[in-house]
């Protein structure tokens, strides 16, 4: 089985070195290169894939985020499996990513992947659980809304008949988040040809003049909500999704993360930078 799981990266940091793992450099148009040796990967050569080689929308990366990468591997790659995770978001097999000494130990392996996807046609991260918010609430009252409003009214003519899914998806108190996934690459295909038509109604409609550099990134963020329509949408048809951990290789300060999102709900206070 040939698998490819793609790290997206903005920078240099130390990365798997793996064989199925694929950094790719996202928002690389007018940047310079970022080699193997600068992600510590000592068994290749020369410098990592860019997000802006062959067909590409590698200029849209500060709007469409890790996107810029999924879309590079829908036009450009061929393989069995397709992937996408992040330097800071890797699947695991364990809850902790590894150590300081062994930063990788629980990434999930090539043999892992190849024995999940015997069964499955997908894997998304475990599902995030909001209990006080719904996924459109929780949008709302950190974002803005009204990206999550025009987005069904382009479904309601792009896909009408993925409204039910969508609804369904803006109801839940949990969902799939970070535009991470591993598929079969024909499902992998069939999801980006729906996402990105979705995600240029959206772009059409929506004014980012003057948005700060973070709110400028809502195609990123609206696309994790409509990854979970889509799965909703294949389960329906029959596709098996399995949930697997996402782990962080940086520390996370979940008190402030809380915190933020409580000062949201209550205060109406937006995210105005990652926590």
């Amino acid at each position: 089985m040939d698998i490819k799981i793609f790290i997206a990266t903005h920078k240099p940091c130390q990365l798997p070195e793996q064989s199925c793992y694929v950094p790719i450099q996202v928002g690389a148009k007018g940047k310079e290169p970022i080699s193997y040796s600068q992600v510590g990967i000592s068994d290749r050569t020369g410098d990592i894939i860019r997000d802006d080689a062959g067909e590409n929308i590698s200029q849209k990366n500060p709007f469409y985020c890790e996107l810029t990468a999924t879309y590079y591997i829908w036009k450009n790659i061929t393989a069995d499996v397709v992937g996408l995770c992040h330097y800071r978001r890797y699947f695991a097999n364990k809850k902790n990513l590894g150590t300081d000494q062994v930063p990788f130990a629980n990434v999930l392996t090539e043999a892992e992947i190849e024995s999940l996807m015997t069964e499955a046609d997908v894997i998304i991260p475990k599902r995030n659980k909001y209990f006080i918010e719904t996924l459109y609430s929780h949008y709302a009252h950190t974002m803005d809304g009204m990206h999550l409003d025009v987005a069904r009214e382009v479904m309601a003519q792009v896909c009408p008949e993925d409204l039910k899914y969508m609804d369904a998806i803006f109801s839940r108190t949990n969902g799939s988040m970070y535009n991470m996934c591993i598929m079969k690459k024909d499902v992998f295909d069939r999801y980006s040809e729906w996402l990105f038509a979705l995600l240029a109604g959206v772009e059409e409609r929506v004014d980012t003049t003057g948005l700060t550099d973070f709110q400028a990134r809502l195609f990123g963020r609206v696309s994790e909500i409509l990854m979970n329509v889509w799965i909703l949408k294949i389960q329906s048809e029959g596709k098996v999704v399995t949930e697997v951990t996402a782990a962080y290789s940086e520390k996370i300060n979940w008190i402030k993360k809380g915190y933020w999102f409580l000062q949201a709900k209550f205060f109406g206070k937006k995210y105005t930078k990652s926590a």
